[in-house]
């Protein structure tokens, strides 16, 4: 039977909530009050038929690419749907990481895929090793998928990385598609997008996650024109047309990411700082040290996760992802940047719940 379903997601819309949440993954919500913009001239119809030029070319700009490379979606699991669905045919054979976010799996299983994956191990820090993509790799693969910054851990793949994984793909004619929805929480020196390293390459990303502003649902791709407009097109079988008023509010979310992006890096920061002194002081579970960054990848040391989680929900009021949800049930993951008392407290009954 074909899949179509996300368990992940499920759990997230209907177990996750707390008093205490720590199950998320991007920053607090930025108020719509303090976004420069004269509501008084938001009209509910606009010219959009194939995207809002202006939002385009405003994407464009922040990458250095032509808007003809921009194609618009709602948010980045539709916009990492959509390149999938353009780029692969049922039967074909995909590589992607492991550990990995739950809905990209599940897009490449509802498409049909052949699935195969390569390893991020915890040992290296969750790093990409292309040896890996290359013992992977075969004649027929077609598409290699993987997020930078990645979900859960966070941790950066370079760039010297990624051309090297972007040689193994057009080795044998594949493209390599990669999630970049959290590299901006690279708050110093952030890495040019990957769609810079050439044709092979598919860039997906939204203000989803590090500006605040998830419910305007902007996302995107970003791929070379001819294959942006192929997207375009079978973006008219989902979505046919945007909702124009969320476009243009997006556009003035673009006009002011630094203001957006420096309000949410504050509460980030000082979330992590609290983390690193949690992890230092309880030895019941361990992470990776990453630098940037929403989310952080727990390893329990000893006991259920599930169990622990139970506990927490039922017994601290407080929340957190499941590691099954990402093949590894014997971690958990926590999210930063939606308020630092409550993540304080949160990381507090975390250690309690430890004993």
């Amino acid at each position: 039977m074909r899949h179509r379903q996300s368990e992940y997601l499920h759990w997230a819309k209907t177990q996750s909530r707390a008093r205490y949440n720590l199950a998320t993954s991007g920053v607090g919500s930025f108020p719509l009050r303090e976004l420069p913009f004269d509501f008084a001239t938001l009209e509910i119809n606009g010219e959009n038929k194939y995207g809002y030029r202006p939002l385009q070319r405003a994407i464009a700009a922040r990458y250095g690419v032509d808007p003809d490379c921009v194609v618009e979606s709602y948010g980045t699991s539709m916009a990492n749907h959509l390149a999938m669905a353009a780029l692969i045919d049922p039967g074909d054979h995909v590589l992607i990481e492991h550990p990995a976010y739950g809905p990209l799996l599940d897009a490449a299983l509802y498409l049909e895929a052949a699935i195969q994956r390569f390893a991020r191990p915890e040992e290296s820090g969750y790093a990409v090793d292309p040896a890996e993509v290359r013992r992977a790799l075969t004649p027929k693969t077609r598409l290699i998928v993987l997020t930078n910054l990645h979900n859960p851990s966070s941790a950066l793949t370079p760039e010297a990385v990624l051309r090297e994984v972007g040689d193994l793909a057009r080795s044998v004619g594949a493209h390599v598609l990669v999630d970049e929805v959290y590299l901006d929480a690279v708050y110093e020196n952030t890495p040019r997008s990957a769609v810079h390293l050439g044709d092979e390459f598919v860039v997906t990303s939204s203000l989803t996650k590090i500006y605040g502003v998830t419910g305007l649902r902007c996302g995107w791709v970003l791929a070379n024109p001819t294959l942006a407009w192929q997207m375009r097109r079978l973006n008219d079988i989902y979505a046919a047309t945007a909702a124009y008023p969320a476009e243009v509010l997006s556009l003035a979310a673009f006009e002011h990411l630094a203001v957006l992006r420096d309000r949410a890096r504050k509460v980030v920061e000082s979330d992590r700082g609290l983390l690193r002194e949690f992890l230092e002081r309880t030895p019941a579970v361990s992470a990776p040290p990453t630098d940037w960054g929403t989310t952080a990848f727990l390893r329990l040391e000893n006991g259920p996760v599930d169990d622990l989680l139970a506990r927490l929900r039922s017994g601290y009021e407080t929340s957190a992802v499941p590691g099954r949800f990402f093949e590894m049930p014997g971690h958990f993951r926590i999210g930063m940047g939606v308020d630092t008392d409550m993540f304080r407290e949160g990381l507090r009954r975390i250690g309690e719940a430890l004993g």
